[in-house]
């Protein structure tokens, strides 16, 4: 006993694992106790016993097993945790309990096993006890049948799946074991107790004798359905239920309430299924082609065995299909098409859905074969197309069959009609919605008329079926033709229809369509099934009083059912007796007048005719109160409008009799019930008098009110049709211009395109002009709501006309069509009706649709072509490909029936060469458009198959699947892709890539959906795997697609799915759903029906290629179709930029991705200086290697763990390069997001993405450069400077990878290089790239070479560091260079200084061999360049924003704003060579150390200085040169330093280097946008303009071409001078003082810019060009009015004059002149009249009318008058007095033009005013007013005093005073200052004498010359250059303004010296016509220049010749001069206080 006590004191739980059998005894017996009294399911106890349980049941020692089976069902039954012991306890007893001899272990066993099975635990016992049939032991076999057979009966067969028991049950038959096989018996009638029949299939091919004790046992079951006596616990308060309706009686309701708690299993789904295709003979495919019919048939009879399978394996079945059709369609032998047939209907039977894809190929072929009159093959055919019925979809075979419906066989139109009669037996109201019914019913109406009476009783079936499944409601408006008779024979078939649904489809229809039936109301829907009787019969009696059409959706699909089809029974219409009314029999003229006269008085019937015509007005009147009183229902409208058509009728010659008479029908046909008959009888009268000046409008207010009472398609097909078969143009276009407002007020739904295009195509063909404008009106209309792919009808016109549609399109696109107005009552839907919610996504957009007239191309589809996609060559496979591209090309659109083309493009999608598989995508793209909806028949056979390339590793292809499946899916909508099993075929497939991609496409399309079909359960399951996938990609898209799941199919299914999980799996994928339960959108509400589509019957989306929304900036219909996509709009997180997709994480990530969704980069702050201490400090390794070694890498982790995120860490450090990639398009897609942690690490990403240049790996060096590329942007747009850390531990590194051999690779380096300098200054650059020119690799020396030219170019010398002469010497050693490359980089280098240097550079490279020497000198000559002023670039070397490096701060940001010249102050370098400064004049030096010193005294030498020989300075001012940039021509702020900045800037604005332009650009725009600064710019706006609109031109022309350029940057250029004009031009004041020149030519760049195609194939070019658009608007409305009118005059006369400007440039110039006359109201009195009639009289003058009528267009006319009317409207005869600048104005052709105008404007004489013209010409101070010269000289002296106009307002100053010598000028003047009159003075002397031909004037001491120089060269001095620091020469005028400057801070007077004209005045050339544009002046100061450079060559020229280019070069003083001067001039000053 001792060692009993031993065990005794052991705790419960050691006691059940002791290996003496009494201690576990006792054990058992305690932990049952213990179990027993735990009363919390959930407490800790129970996790004690966890792995003991299974010890518990298979305890070697019976009578304690018994114990522990005992203790083991209390713990199961209790335990929380019971649920995870379930695989192993039931295996334990299985295998140890099932065998024992005690029968009270083995109950205890099956009770365990079903109380595994009550907590949900099901599927794991199912299998344990399965796998327990296998066991060799009887017993064993025997209790785990029972078990099951009693699981079956307590729980019932939704909880125990039958199929796999069924699987076993014909083994367990055949068992040796008596007992196994009478339990199988037994188990086999519980189960056929569940499902009934369903269980015979699989059975039938057991032992007889068994079979036969089977039936007799099936025969005694009860009939009743089965219920399960036990519940799951989720299920047991339902059982509580059930208990308490059973005490109270009320069983059967219980009974009902459970009744379809049992599954309807499904015989099919029980079958194994067979794989047959293997099994077929060998010689199968050469036997069924052989000639015998025997061998033929033994193949057939051989497939006919194999098909007998109840159940097929999937496969590809296509060529035993093609082998079968064949034979069916093409064999003389009428057996062996029987035995075919069969064939086909095992494979359909067998295959069920899987057989659908097959479906469309082998239809037609049936259908066409039941021409055979034998009965076995009809029947035999019969019975094959019934069976592949069921595959598939009416609506997939809806075309063939319709297709073979007009067949001239009689039995085929009959097997046809009763095979859509059986077939609509098998749908639903649901599954048959209008858009099938309608095209059936009418192709079966036209059989109910046959002359066969076969036919026609099979089409009296069909329909009756129809109306059967329907109900009257919808199939009515079809029948609105039958007469009563055929009507009854229809309702009798109906009555006699069963259909398959029974009961079923009554209650579907019921459900679905709230008012299935005419009479009943909505409510009644709910009681549906206690009714269902009459649902399914509709009685006859409500029906006549119901209107037609079944409502169906929105408005969008509110096509008329019929034409007369109107009103829903919701509406309660006055109309509603319309169905029956609508056709109205035809009444003879005796008919007529007796109704007629029973409602009008008698009188009037009698002078209808009568002779005279007031009597014929009379009798009109009294019919028309007699109409106006008369009530709807008595109204005989047939008979009154017969009498109105009575002789004369329509040929009435009495307008005012015609008019009553056209308004009468138009009463009758608002106020009666108007029928088309009547409409008819009208009609043509009414065509007849559209065009009727007089009665034109009442005969189109007739035409409006017929088309309200009979529908406007009808009405419009009559009248065009009508219209159309007469010649009268007047009418023609009349009846366009009504349909087109018709269309407008009455929408568009309904209408037949088809018919309008061949009427709009043969108006287009008029020769009436009318007739063509209106039509092209009237596509404009139809445009708006058919979208672009109407233009496709009219590809063939005539380029010009085309280009007028494009031009009406264009007008229309972004207008949302108007709501219709009229015919709403009838076409209005009650409410939202869901009705149509099954079908909806069938009908988006049907009616557009039908109008394509679509190519059959199936006959060009050939057995050669399909061979040929399937070569073993690909070449030739490539062939056939490009063959059916073409075709399909060709084609347009397309009907369904492409042959064997899908078979053949199927096998291309997994050709192995993938350019192919691209191909072949393109192609099924181009089908899904060509096809349009009908593709989707082909969507499981082609469809799925492209879903599956979505798998392809290849990046590109995966792409390209997407974007096919995409534009398969808009026109099919979604649900035939998630119909059926292949969707989640797809997704079982294991392929990471296939998973991620198809998960992230459902994620898009699911939210967009209102409904799914109940296939996508049949997803969830792989969906849960993907969750847990391997692949981190597919778990996030699989995270992502969670809750839209989940809105389709709800918590609930989606929770149970999870039940075949493995226990982990499950509470991770159960916390997932909870998770997404709390984001799941909602599903969108009806009212989405109309976002997703286009309201109000506009082009359905689909229509719209993808620029529409883009297009359609207005249209907010159109928009919403990408919508859903885009934003997800469904409370699930938008996604943020597009580059941010992946960034923002749904917020259903998972735990491990949870990690990531934080930021990437954790700011430290300080972390980066710390670093460089470190570096610095030598604690760490300094970053220099020449291969990283391993130490350099693990430093480089260290550092970064502490600043980036781990998981990113461990990506970046991963051996494999692929993680690199991901680790670096995560870094893109958080660059945005992510600034400041960027630029706080960003010497860790760099020396990271240094090593990554050490990779082999091009895609990740690749991807790397991408990232530079974008983060060097982003730090440039951060104002973000470079640390020398930073820059020298990357630089040299990435200078290495310039020698790339790749192309590309290069390229990107030299980008990077390229913006490098944005944030690096260009000087500290050059050292590096010098460096890099000693590499060995000669590609790397030579790109060096090249960039270190590039630096030059853009900066100057300055940057060659440490000196120009050592720079250049090392670069010229190169010269000598053995590569080839390299030498011509050294040689262009040098060359590039020299262009910018001169000659200076021979001193600076040394000597040279003589070789070197002569080459350099070669290419010198060769380039023939001159030296040009130092580039803009210069004055931009980068840091502009140095500041002293901030010890903390982690970046080195701009400062506070500072003032814009301090800014350029410091972008000035300050490096100089002295040496130069000893070549400036004497005259010129300021002696500046000197005035420092004076403290006070004022030298009064100083005005004696600058007199000093100035004569001589002006020689060669003669001789501009593009150097000095203007500084303000305005007087006044000359002097300030504001005023010589900005000058500056917009020097910069014109550089030919994008980025200093964006910088000069975003100073100017920092200047606009501050209200306090932006007078700043005032006087500068014409120089800044043109600098702009220079730039434009540079950018068009030089930029655009550039291959080298980033078109981004482009991009990003435009948008800052377009942002930087509109800023401009809404600043009125600043706007105003553009004068029209300069406006011209800003006009003429902005035209051009919007008709650039390059900038529209960008990607964000539409938006530039949008904003241009903007821009030109706010340019019209703000400058002035004058200024800009003159301007588009001058403008358009140009355009019209050069041939090569396009119509469109002229065209847009109108518009904007069109705009222009549109503002004249508001402007006419700011406007300065006498200007702009001179600017129109010599428009005329150049454009006599003639030669206007000869252009193309007649626009230009049209629009010169529409001016002209203008103005005369506004200013009446006045404007005669405004033609005083016109010199002789009585030759004048505008003169004469307005007095006609004037003439016709007032009906009386115009003589009297001419007269007064005449007079008024020679008096013009009589005539206009003293205020209008006053005005007129404002003007003038406005012009001269703006720095662009002075010349030209000089001239007309001059002129002015030539013609009006007494002119008073002296006021204008005496305001002025004294410079400003002086100037004037000489400015008119100088023209006085160029005009009278006496040549210049002599320069004279009087003049200064002054900066004035913005869009004139500066002079190049003839006199010894003048040089600055760099050698290059400066005019005097620089040194003059300086000297200026100095007078005024020393407080000199400037006046007398210093106020003199602008050298402007004195380079102009004398006859610019009145508006020079500024170009043209400059180009005439270019000519100028050279002609006087030929008159001054002196000697020494050569060495600083000029290089005359029209682009603004900047001031060329040195920075470094300009900015000395500055500091010691602010030194003087402050020495002065």
């Amino acid at each position: 006993m001792g060692d009993d006590s031993e065990w005794m004191k052991l705790p419960v739980d050691q006691k059940c694992e002791h290996k003496l059998w009494k201690a576990r005894l006792s054990g058992y017996e305690e932990a049952l106790k213990i179990f027993q009294k735990i009363k919390d399911e959930k407490s800790p106890e129970w996790s004690k016993f966890l792995g003991l349980i299974k010890k518990f049941v298979t305890d070697s020692n019976a009578v304690v097993q018994l114990k522990g089976l005992e203790a083991a069902l209390v713990y199961v039954e209790n335990a929380h945790v019971a649920g995870k012991t379930t695989g192993e306890v039931v295996s334990g007893v299985v295998s140890k309990v099932f065998n024992q001899p005690k029968a009270k272990a083995k109950e205890l066993g099956i009770e365990i096993c079903l109380m595994y099975i009550e907590i949900e635990k099901a599927e794991a016992v199912q299998e344990e006890l399965l796998k327990g049939l296998d066991n060799k032991n009887p017993k064993i076999v025997v209790a785990c049948i029972e078990t099951l057979r009693k699981a079956l009966s307590e729980f019932g067969s939704k909880i125990i799946l039958l199929k796999p028991i069924i699987k076993v049950l014909p083994k367990l038959f055949e068992s040796r074991e008596k007992a196994v096989r009478d339990e199988a018996k037994l188990i086999a009638v519980e189960i056929y107790r569940w499902i009934r029949d369903a269980l015979r299939p699989p059975l039938q091919n057991i032992n007889s004798v068994q079979l036969k004790e089977l039936e007799e046992e099936w025969v005694k079951l009860p009939t009743g359905t089965p219920k399960p006596s036990r519940f799951l616990r989720s299920q047991q308060e339902l059982e509580a239920k059930l208990e308490q309706q059973q005490s109270a009686g009320g069983d059967a309701e219980g009974g009902g309430d459970d009744g379809d708690e049992v599954p309807q299993i499904d015989a099919y789904e029980l079958l194994e299924a067979v794989e047959i295709l293997s099994k077929l003979p060998k010689d199968f495919y050469d036997k069924i082609e052989a000639k015998k019919w025997q061998e033929r048939k033994e193949a057939l009879e051989a497939v006919e065995v194999l098909v007998k399978n109840p159940k097929l394996e999937a496969g590809d079945y296509a060529d035993l299909v093609k082998a079968l059709k064949k034979v069916v369609g093409k064999d003389t032998n009428v057996m062996l098409v029987a035995l075919a047939a069969k064939c086909l209907t095992g494979l359909a039977v067998g295959l069920r859905k899987k057989f659908g894809q097959y479906a469309g190929h082998v239809v037609p072929t049936i259908l066409e074969k039941f021409k055979e009159k034998k009965p076995q093959v009809v029947q035999a055919l019969q019975e094959a197309i019934d069976a592949i019925f069921l595959t598939t979809t009416l609506q997939n075979i809806s075309e063939d069959v319709l297709a073979v419906m007009d067949n001239k066989n009689p039995t085929i139109k009959q097997q046809t009609s009763l095979f859509i009669a059986r077939s609509f037996r098998h749908c639903t109201a649901s599954t048959l919605p209008k858009s099938l019914l309608k095209p059936f019913c009418a192709a079966l109406l036209k059989h109910i008329n046959d002359s066969a009476p076969e036919v026609r009783d099979a089409a009296f079936e069909a329909l009756g079926t129809a109306l059967k499944v329907v109900g009257e409601k919808a199939v009515n408006p079809f029948l609105a033709d039958v007469d009563k008779l055929k009507l009854d024979k229809i309702k009798e078939c109906s009555e006699k229809v069963e259909l398959v649904h029974g009961k079923k489809a009554g209650l579907a229809a019921d459900k679905k369509d709230f008012k299935p039936v005419a009479g009943r109301t909505a409510t009644s829907g709910a009681a549906g099934d206690k009714d269902t009787k009459d649902i399914s019969a509709p009685k006859p009696g409500p029906l006549k009083k119901a209107p037609a059409t079944k409502a169906g959706g929105p408005p969008k699909k509110g096509k008329p059912a019929a034409p007369g089809g109107a009103g829903s029974a919701g509406t309660k219409n006055k109309k509603g007796l319309e169905t029956k009314e609508i056709v109205e029999p035809e009444l003879s003229v005796e008919v007529c007048e007796e109704k007629a006269s029973a409602v009008l008085p008698a009188t009037c019937i009698q002078l209808l005719d009568s002779s005279n015509w007031k009597e014929r007005l009379a009798c009109m009147e009294e019919f028309q109160k007699a109409v106006e009183l008369m009530d709807r229902t008595e109204m005989p409208c047939q008979a009154l409008v017969r009498m109105l058509a009575k002789k004369p009728g329509w040929k009435e010659t009495n307008f005012q009799v015609m008019q009553m008479k056209l308004h009468i029908v138009a009463l009758i046909a608002q106020k009666g019930n108007f029928s088309k008959t009547s409409a008819q009888i009208v009609l043509d009268g009414l065509v007849d008098k559209i065009g009727d000046v007089k009665c034109g409008n009442n005969a189109k207010e007739a035409m409006t009110a017929i088309a309200e009472a009979c529908m406007l398609p009808w009405t419009a097909e009559q009248v065009m049709s009508m219209a159309f078969s007469q010649k009268n143009p007047k009418n023609q276009s009349e009846t366009l211009n009504w349909l087109s407002n018709a269309i407008k007020e009455f929408g568009f739904s309904g209408l037949n395109v088809k018919a309008f295009i061949s009427n709009v195509k043969t108006a287009l063909a008029a020769t009436n002009p009318a007739v063509r404008t209106s039509a092209i009106t009237l596509l404009g209309v139809m445009y708006l709501y058919v979208g672009p792919s109407l233009r496709m009808f009219f590809e063939d016109e005539k380029p010009a006309l085309l280009s007028q549609i494009d031009a009406e399109f264009e007008k229309m696109q972004g207008q949302s069509p108007p709501a219709p107005t009229r015919g709403i009552s009838k076409h209005s839907v009650s409410g939202t009706d869901e009705g149509e919610d099954g079908d909806e996504p069938d009908e988006v957009g049907t009616d557009v649709v039908d109008l394509l007239p679509r190519t059959e191309i199936s006959d060009k589809i050939t057995s050669e072509l399909v061979s040929k996609i399937g070569d073993k060559n690909w070449k030739i496979r490539k062939e056939g490909l490009d063959e059916v591209a073409a075709i399909i090309n060709e084609a347009k659109f397309i009907q369904p029936n492409i042959g064997e083309l899908p078979t053949a493009l199927k096998g291309r999608l997994n050709d192995s060469n993938k350019i192919l598989v691209q191909q072949t995508l393109n192609i099924l793209q181009q089908l899904a458009v060509a096809m349009g909806p009908n593709i989707k028949q082909h969507v499981k056979n082609l469809g799925i198959p492209i879903i599956t390339v979505l798998g392809d590793s290849k990046n590109n292809v995966r792409a390209a699947a997407l974007a096919t499946v995409n534009a398969w899916a808009e026109q099919t909508g979604m649900k035939e892709w998630l119909e059926g099993e292949d969707l989640s075929e797809e997704l079982k497939r294991e392929n990471p890539f296939l998973r991620q991609e198809l998960l992230g496409w459902l994620a898009e399309k699911l939210p967009t959906l209102r409904s799914t079909p109940t296939d996508l359960i049949l997803c969830v399951p792989h969906l849960y795997s993907c969750l847990e996938d391997r692949n981190g990609d597919v778990r996030k898209k699989a995270q992502d697609a969670l809750p839209f799941f989940m809105m389709h199919l709800g918590y609930e299914k989606m929770a149970k799915a999870t039940g075949k999980l493995k226990p982990t799996s499950k509470d991770q994928v159960l916390a997932m759903l909870e998770k997404a339960k709390a984001n799941m959108p909602a599903k969108p509400a009806a009212s989405a029906k109309g976002t997703s589509k286009p309201m109000g019957g506009s082009a359905p989306a689909k229509f719209q290629p993808a620029s529409a929304p883009v297009e359609d900036s207005v249209s907010s219909t159109v928009e919403t179709k990408p919508d859903p996509k885009k934003a997800k709009a469904l409370g699930v997180s938008s996604k943020t930029k597009s580059a941010q997709g992946k960034k923002v994480p749904s917020k259903t990530s998972l735990k491990e991705d949870e990690d990531k969704s934080g930021p990437i980069f954790i700011v430290v702050p300080n972390g980066k200086e710390q670093r460089m201490k470190d570096e610095k400090g030598l604690k760490v390794l300094k970053w220099n290697f020449t291969t990283p070694r391993d130490e350099y890498i693990e430093q480089l982790k260290t550092q970064m763990s502490s600043c980036v995120a781990k998981w990113l860490q461990d990506e970046m450090f991963h051996s494999d390069f692929q993680h690199h990639n991901k680790a670096l398009a995560v870094m893109v897609d958080h660059l945005e997001s992510e600034k400041e942690g960027v630029i706080g690490c960003l010497d860790l990403i760099l020396k990271w993405l240094t090593l990554r240049f050490f990779d082999t790996n091009t895609s990740v060096l690749m991807k790397a450069l991408e990232y530079l590329k974008l983060l060097f942007t982003l730090l440039s747009e951060e104002e973000y400077h470079l640390t020398e850390n930073e820059a020298s531990s990357f630089i040299p590194y990435l200078i290495l990878k310039v020698g790339e051999p790749k192309d590309v690779i290069r390229k990107d380096v030299r980008a990077i290089l390229n913006r490098m300098c944005l944030v690096y200054p260009a000087s500290k650059m050059f050292p590096f790239i010098m460096e890099g020119t000693k590499s060995k690799n000669s590609k790397q020396r030579a790109e060096c070479l090249e960039e270190l030219g590039c630096l030059v170019e853009s900066y100057g010398m300055n940057v060659c560091q440490p000196t120009p002469g050592k720079a250049l010497k090392e670069i010229a050693i190169h010269i000598g260079d053995r590569d080839n490359a390299v030498r011509n980089a050294a040689l262009n280098t040098i060359v590039t200084v020299y262009n910018v240097h001169g000659d200076q550079v021979f001193k600076l490279i040394g000597t040279l061999s003589e070789k070197d020497m002569s080459m350099l000198e070669e290419r010198i000559k060769r380039s023939a360049k001159r030296p040009s002023a130092a580039p803009v670039k210069q004055m931009e070397e980068k840091p502009p924003r140095t500041q002293s490096v901030n010890s903390n701060a982690n970046m080195l940001r701009k400062g506070p704003a500072e003032d814009m010249s301090s800014k350029l102050n410091q972008a000035r370098s300050m490096s100089g060579h002295p040496e130069a400064a000893q070549m400036v004049r004497r005259e010129f030096q300021l002696d500046l150390d000197e005035i420092e010193n004076d403290n006070g005294t004022v030298r009064c030498e100083m005005p004696e200085l600058v007199q000093h020989k100035l004569d001589d300075i002006f020689e060669p001012v003669l001789i501009p040169e593009p150097k000095i940039r203007a500084v303000s021509p305005h007087f006044d702020d000359m002097h300030s330093n504001t005023a010589s900045t900005i000058n500056f800037i917009i020097s910069q604005v014109a550089s030919g280097d994008i980025n200093t332009s964006i910088q000069a650009l975003t100073q100017i725009d920092e200047v606009l946008r501050q209200e306090d600064k932006a007078e700043a710019m005032s006087g500068h706006i014409d120089q800044f303009l043109i600098a702009t609109f220079m730039q434009l031109r540079l950018i068009y022309n030089t930029h655009m071409a550039d291959e080298k350029l980033e078109k981004d940057e482009i991009i990003k250029l435009y948008s800052c001078i377009i942002g930087n004009m509109i800023s401009l031009f809404q600043i009125e004041s600043l706007a105003r003082e553009a004068s029209t020149g300069v406006l011209k030519d800003l006009m003429h760049g902005l035209i051009t810019l919007m008709l650039d195609s390059r900038i529209e194939d960008l990607e964000e070019g539409q938006q530039v060009i949008r904003s241009v658009n903007l821009l030109v608007v706010k340019v019209l409305e703000k400058s002035d009015q004058t200024n800009i009118l003159s301007a588009l005059l001058v403008l358009l006369q140009d355009s019209l004059l050069a041939t090569a400007s396009s119509p469109k440039f002229s065209e847009l110039v109108m518009k904007c002149l069109w705009r222009m006359v549109r503002l004249l109201p508001d402007t006419i009195n700011s406007i300065n009249l006498d200007r702009i009639l001179l600017d129109i009289h010599i428009f005329m003058k150049v454009f006599p009318k003639e030669k206007l009528k000869q252009c193309k267009s007649e626009f230009p006319i049209r629009t010169l008058k529409t001016l002209l009317h203008t103005l005369c409207k506004l200013k009446g005869p006045k404007i005669l007095d405004h033609l005083t600048m016109i010199d002789n104005k009585n030759e004048s052709e505008l003169e004469a033009h307005l007095c006609r105008m004037m003439k016709h404007s007032m009906d009386q004489t115009g003589s009297k005013s001419e007269k007064e013209t005449e007079k008024g010409a020679s008096r013009i101070d009589e005539k206009s007013s003293k205020a209008k010269v006053n005005d007129f000289l404002a003007e003038i002296f406005k012009k001269i005093g703006s720095k662009e106009n002075t010349k030209e307002g000089l001239a007309e100053l001059y002129e002015y005073k030539k013609k009006y010598s007494d002119a008073d000028i002296e006021p204008f003047l005496k305001n002025s200052s004294q410079f400003f009159q002086s100037y004037v003075e000489r400015g008119l002397r100088v023209i006085e004498m160029e005009r009278e031909g006496k040549g210049r004037l002599p320069a004279s001491a009087g003049i200064s010359p002054q900066t004035e120089v913005t869009c004139m060269p500066a002079p190049t001095s003839t006199v010894s250059s003048i040089g600055n620091t760099n050698g290059e020469e400066v005019g005097p005028s620089v040194y003059l303004e300086r000297l200026k400057i100095l007078r005024q801070r020393c407080g000199l007077d400037n006046t007398k010296q210093d106020e003199r004209p602008p050298l402007t005045s004195l380079l102009s050339k004398p006859a610019v016509p009145p508006v020079a544009s500024s170009t043209d002046m400059l180009h005439s100061k270019l000519s100028q220049l050279r002609e006087s450079r030929e008159q001054h060559q002196h000697s020494d020229l050569d060495s600083n010749q000029t290089h005359s280019s029209g682009t603004m070069t900047t001031s060329s003083s040195s920075t470094a001069n300009i900015d000395d001067l500055k500091k010691r001039l602010e030194r003087i000053k402050s020495s002065r206080k």
